[in-house]
């Protein structure tokens, strides 16, 4: 009797680490229909469509140039104030974005989670992609704005030998915001009400991070504080690189991306047990 192959076998999740590399690989051309999918639907049926990628870093740092610039005379090192903060901004965008939107995984896609199978992890990572897309937009107008303060206004700006650490902050940031986003969607399928604090919570923790203001403004016994957030030193190394003001501590930097590779794992561990019995909560 010939034996029986099969293209596809479905079984239960025994690994909490297993990730399903293989999986993911087969499945790669749904991830990337994800990602237009997101990237098409953000800003559909809107006036304004895809310019809604700069207008909306642009107004949340004209906001910070007025406020926390004009009105409360925060410290900017020597910097104008557009770049500095739309520096912050740019950043801190991709972080809190891949986390508010990855706490949304099991809640938003029950349905679709319900009729079909596919590998769940499948959904936090196209997320990260499509932010990861945005920021590389949102890029852009960072260095338009870069380039007309040179020529435009004769500031002294250079970017920094220390460039090839850029990958490294956007994988830490990764690593953060998908980290933080499998822990608070493992809790918010529990809890519903858990995913109206996450918004105030990101918020909270940006003016815990020298987004709106230098380290250099703050006072040394705070500083450890301040530090303790992984966020800080990709901020402050994102400055130094591009706008030359602040500093790098490679300390810090391996502290960010150790901590974003452990709180990766224990997302990853509570994603993959809640992944087994989440319809029985959603």
């Amino acid at each position: 009797m010939k034996e029986e192959t099969w293209d596809t076998i479905i079984e239960p999740k025994s690994a909490l680490f297993d990730l399903k590399i293989k999986e993911l690989r087969q499945y790669k051309d749904l991830l990337f229909l994800f990602v237009r999918r997101d990237l098409v639907a953000q800003y559909k049926q809107t006036i304004l469509g895809p310019i809604w990628y700069f207008v909306q870093p642009i107004l949340t740092t004209l906001t910070y140039v007025l406020i926390f610039g004009n009105v409360a005379g925060l410290s900017t090192d020597g910097l104008p104030k557009m770049l500095f903060y739309l520096a912050g901004v740019t950043s801190w965008r991709y972080f809190s974005d891949s986390l508010t939107k990855t706490s949304e995984t099991f809640t938003k896609n029950a349905q679709i989670f319900g009729k079909v199978y596919f590998p769940r992890a499948i959904m936090p990572i196209s997320v990260t992609i499509t932010n990861l897309v945005t920021y590389g937009i949102q890029l852009l107008l960072f260095f338009a704005v870069y380039a007309y303060f040179i020529l435009a206004e004769g500031f002294e700006l250079s970017i920094q030998n220390e460039l090839y650490l850029f990958p490294l902050l956007v994988f830490i940031m990764m690593l953060l915001g998908l980290g933080f986003g499998f822990i608070l969607s493992a809790l918010t399928t529990k809890y519903r009400d858990l995913k109206f604090l996450i918004t105030f919570g990101v918020q909270l923790l940006m003016y815990g991070t020298p987004v709106i203001y230098p380290l250099s403004s703050i006072p040394e016994k705070y500083k450890i504080f301040i530090m303790a957030n992984p966020m800080s030193s990709v901020i402050e190394t994102f400055r130094y690189m591009f706008l030359g003001a602040g500093s790098i501590d490679y300390g810090q930097l391996g502290y960010s991306a150790a901590f974003g590779i452990l709180i990766f794992i224990i997302g990853l561990v509570i994603f993959n047990r809640t992944e087994k019995n989440f319809m029985d909560t959603v």
